[in-house]
């Protein structure tokens, strides 16, 4: 099993598991690796360091303890600083932006294109309320808004509609 560490166009970093290297470069060519935050699937492998389990324990957490000149509440990294790039989501918050997206499926329903016509035929009581999601054009999204409808974009990972394995 090959674990790599990837990244797609807009810097999002995540980890992917395959049986070889031919059959992770057989997914990409089919357009079958995708960013799980974003759906991009121009993918990239990261340089990576093998990890190798020889039974050593694991480095104790180096802990900081704060000092005369930290100010209380103030937080301590063992991690250098380093810039943020704005583009570039820390891990823990790509991760909560996953569950998120994950709640949002499994608790409205998919109406696909269908989206403006079933947003339409709530407001005017045609049908009983419900939460949907689905696809809209620009422009039936401005029209909806000009009609009183409340709408939101939502751009949803491929990861959040199915069962990761």
């Amino acid at each position: 099993m090959k674990v790599l560490d990837l990244q797609c166009r807009l810097g999002h970093v995540f980890e992917g598991w395959f049986g070889s290297e031919d059959d992770f470069q057989s997914q990409k060519q089919r357009g079958l690796v995708q960013c799980p935050l974003c759906a991009d699937d121009h993918i990239e492998k990261r340089l990576s360091a093998p990890r190798l389990n020889l039974g050593a324990r694991e480095p104790a957490a180096v802990a900081a303890a704060p000092s005369a000149s930290t100010p209380s509440g103030a937080a301590i990294s063992a991690y250098p600083s380093a810039p943020v790039d704005a583009g570039v989501l820390p891990p823990a918050l790509q991760a909560a932006w996953l569950e998120l997206a994950r709640k949002v499926v499994a608790s409205t329903e998919d109406v696909g294109s269908r989206f403006a016509e079933e947003a339409r035929r709530m407001h005017h009581g045609e049908t009983k309320e419900r939460a949907i999601r689905g696809q809209a054009t620009p422009g039936e999204a401005v029209q909806l808004l000009e009609e009183g409808i409340a709408v939101m974009p939502l751009p949803l990972p491929v990861a959040a509609k199915e069962t990761l394995q």
